[in-house]
């Protein structure tokens, strides 16, 4: 499993990739799942805040993970 995890405006954003699936938490609470072996996956959540999240994975031997918030680059690795 990999794991990244940045903070935003007080807010804890975690993204999981595991074997078959990869999920996306906000301060905890699970926001968006998908299921399944991909070389590409995005997950979407949201913040109390009303600003949207949107999680970029991607990758084939190295999976890299962006995540961005209402179209702002928050983390990139």
């Amino acid at each position: 499993m990999k794991k990244w995890e940045t903070y935003y405006s007080g807010y804890t954003i975690v993204v999981e990739n595991r074997v078959a699936s990869e999920r996306l938490y906000v301060n905890g609470e699970l926001q968006d799942e998908q299921l399944g072996i991909a070389s590409r996956s995005r997950l979407w959540g949201a913040l109390e805040t009303g600003e949207i999240i949107k999680v970029s994975l991607g990758g084939v031997f190295k999976v890299h993970c962006r995540v961005f918030v209402n179209n702002k680059l928050v983390l990139s690795e």
